[in-house]
């Protein structure tokens, strides 16, 4: 049985209210910004402490599923039983009940991530576990030119907490036809493709039928991520680093940069996009 629950967040939270002095051509005025809000979550599988991560306290339940399927720590939904939310003063732990197959397996691997915003790579013990082992993607739909101009065009629209604050990273899927089916915020550009991740599965839509949208670099993480859930399809608004290149290029992806609307740079397999 999958354990209760317990939703503490809500957008309110997921923003904090400040008294700031905004200074206009040598004037200023006394005014309120609104920013976004990190606390550190916690990650726990089966009761053991696996990573602590700084993240926006909103899709939390779909953030812990998310993270637990692009890290491999379980190879699909069934495996994850649940999720339960637990707030302290210190900040916020997801309690995950995973399969035991799934759980041994985690032992055995023995990694410990402390991280932090935009680092994905802290508390790794080994250079092996760095460059993990990731199957080629499936065949996917080409990407249409038109339909990345359009996702990117309503991408813009459906940010609202970045709309407030200024200060959140984006993680969309699109499908085909460039209409944008899912959108997740958060601080940490890793933690909002763990959400989308989280919230696909959960909701039953298909990896195959469409393409990630991210409004961050396209590191190798964000590559091996979006690989391990079967994405063959990743289009980032700011640019790549060489190592995510050659990982896309060696597994199939596509992977495409400095994205805006029709003007982009494929990386690697732009012999699957379609004018």
């Amino acid at each position: 049985m999958r354990p209760a629950v317990k939703r503490l967040t809500s957008e309110i939270e997921c923003i904090s209210r400040q008294k700031v002095s905004r200074w206009r051509d040598g004037h200023s005025t006394e005014e309120q910004d609104q920013l976004a809000v990190e606390l550190p979550v916690a990650l726990e599988f089966n009761g053991v402490s696996h990573a602590v991560m700084l993240a926006t306290p909103h899709d939390l339940e779909s953030f812990a599923l998310g993270f637990a399927l692009s890290e491999g720590i379980v190879a699909r939904r069934e495996e994850f039983y649940g999720a339960e939310v637990e707030e302290s003063e210190l900040g916020v732990t997801v309690h995950c009940e995973i399969s035991s197959h799934a759980f041994l397996q985690l032992k055995q691997r023995r990694r410990n991530m402390t991280g932090r915003t935009g680092c994905g790579l802290c508390g790794v013990e080994s250079l092996e576990q760095v460059i993990r082992a990731l199957p080629n993607v499936p065949v996917a739909t080409p990407v249409s030119v038109s339909a990345m101009d359009k996702a990117l065009q309503e991408l813009a629209t459906l940010q609202p907490l970045n709309r407030l604050t200024g200060g959140m990273h984006a993680a969309a899927w699109s499908t085909s036809a460039g209409n944008l089916q899912q959108v997740c915020e958060d601080v940490g550009r890793h933690n909002a493709l763990d959400k989308l991740i989280g919230v696909m599965v959960g909701r039953e839509l298909n990896f195959q039928q469409g393409f990630l949208l991210i409004t961050s670099r396209a590191s190798v993480e964000m590559v091996q991520k979006a690989a391990t859930v079967g994405i063959a399809s990743l289009i980032a608004i700011s640019a790549p680093t060489a190592l995510a290149v050659k990982t896309a290029q060696d597994i199939g992806m596509t992977l495409i940069a400095f994205a805006r609307g029709a003007t982009f740079v494929a990386y690697a397999h732009g012999d699957k996009i379609k004018s």
